[in-house]
């Protein structure tokens, strides 16, 4: 006969529940698990099978009641956790979005919106370009198993019960946030250049030639310039987005204690 005690069932609810907020929360904003093109039903069940996996090698701490504010302190600490990691790699992506946003405003395709099939957001049509491209390298590199794989090792660096992320690990995400879009901003530049360039040169012209319509004329020409250094710039995108997802992925490995 099998004898079940109050404790024992704790501990095994535990050893589930723990595990999978963190993943959970995680999974809910990172990249290509968060897109809405992924049905919230679909996430928690990754989430589940993720933690089935993961929960048998997870040291739960002893002695911590499932209703108490210890408890609760444990969950709150791994939503944090989750979140923060997925969101970091998120950032990544959003740079390099930017990066296409700057782009179209410059060559002046900042009104051509469309809807984002990735986030369900109006964006305009070269930060799109820009995000479904990335999106195809990140899931080419197997940067998704990469992912799980960090997740479940962060179970083993920052183990439950632990004092979190702490205020280093917050400061070191904020940190890794600010310095992200000083790296967009280095992707976007050659195009951004190219179009300065145009741009001061209709300037000239327009003060060479007032008589000369500006719009009818300029426009065109920055359109056309804009493609034209697209055309060059994206084929060095995926290099470029390589690098910052292989920064992402060593400020994740340095959040959870596992090393660069």
């Amino acid at each position: 006969m099998l004898n079940l005690t109050t404790g024992q069932l704790q501990a095994w609810i535990a050893q589930m529940i723990w595990p999978f907020v963190r993943i959970g929360a995680c999974l809910m904003v990172a990249p290509a698990f968060s897109v809405s093109a992924v049905p919230m039903r679909i996430r928690l069940v990754l989430a589940l099978a993720i933690t089935g996996i993961t929960a048998p090698q997870v040291q739960v701490p002893a002695g911590v009641p499932l209703v108490s504010a210890q408890s609760f302190m444990i969950t709150f600490q791994q939503v944090v956790i989750g979140v923060i990691l997925g969101l970091c790699l998120q950032l990544v992506f959003d740079a390099v979005n930017f990066a296409g946003q700057l782009i179209a405003n410059t060559m002046g395709l900042s009104y051509a919106m469309s809807v984002d099939p990735v986030r369900g957001v109006s964006t305009p049509a070269v930060g799109q370009i820009y995000g479904i491209f990335v999106m195809l390298v990140f899931l080419a590199l197997n940067g998704h198993l990469r992912l799980i794989e960090l997740l479940a090792d962060s179970f083993r660096t920052l183990p439950l019960g632990a004092s979190g992320l702490g205020r280093e690990g917050l400061w070191q995400a904020v940190t890794w946030g600010a310095g992200l879009f000083s790296g967009a901003l280095l992707v976007a530049l050659p195009a951004i250049t190219a179009l300065l360039i145009v741009q001061l040169a209709m300037g000239v012209i327009s003060r060479s030639a007032p008589s000369l319509n500006l719009m009818a004329v300029g426009f065109p020409v920055t359109v056309t310039f804009g493609l034209a250094a697209l055309v060059v710039a994206v084929p060095t995108l995926g290099g470029a987005f390589e690098r910052l997802l292989q920064d992402g992925f060593a400020v994740l490995r340095a959040l959870i204690g596992g090393g660069a």
